[in-house]
């Protein structure tokens, strides 16, 4: 089993070189220059304890102001796709019945994501492509914020599979994969 810090490792790579480097997330530079960014490495072999660890993570950015938002990483669970979308439905309810609505709000991403209306070999799912499956726990109000200070922030989604489609399925696979083979 590969450890925490190579899993983060990992992550990282893919968040500097895809993410941010590519610009699919337009908020994310700030939050990683800032430091700002935690991630966290879920080991629960159950949906249960995975979501009981996702409560406290979000009681956690409730009460460490100095920390954005959270890529919380799946070690064990959500390697199916159609399974981690079960988590991530559960997940979502949960954060409803939790009173975090309106507070939190969560992005998914997975090794074999795949839209609903696309092909699994398009290289638009590689905007939602990650190195594990994870979910990223968004504080509203600061994403609120950012997007009223960027402009035609509806268009992000459209230019993300624009540029995916543009950069090709190779190049995105490769970007992908070389986080992946990060070692220690």
């Amino acid at each position: 089993m590969k450890t925490d810090e190579i899993i983060i490792r990992q992550t990282q790579c893919w968040l500097d070189k895809v993410i941010i480097e590519k610009n699919i997330c337009p908020f994310a530079k700030n939050e990683r220059n800032m430091n700002r960014i935690r991630f966290f490495v879920e080991s629960a072999n159950t949906f249960e304890e995975a979501l009981e660890s996702l409560i406290r993570e979000c009681e956690y950015l409730n009460n460490n102001a100095d920390t954005e938002t959270t890529l919380f990483i799946l070690q064990q669970l959500g390697g199916d796709f159609n399974d981690y979308l079960d988590f991530l439905e559960i997940a979502t309810q949960l954060l409803l019945d939790q009173g975090f609505e309106g507070i939190f709000q969560l992005a998914s991403f997975h090794p074999d994501y795949c839209f609903a209306d696309s092909e699994p070999d398009d290289p638009a799912n590689y905007t939602n492509r990650s190195p594990y499956p994870m979910l990223h726990i968004i504080c509203e109000e600061s994403l609120e914020h950012a997007l009223q200070n960027y402009s035609q922030p509806e268009q992000i989604p459209q230019r993300n599979i624009e540029l995916c489609r543009k950069l090709g399925l190779t190049s995105m696979q490769k970007m992908l994969n070389e986080c992946r083979k990060l070692k220690e």
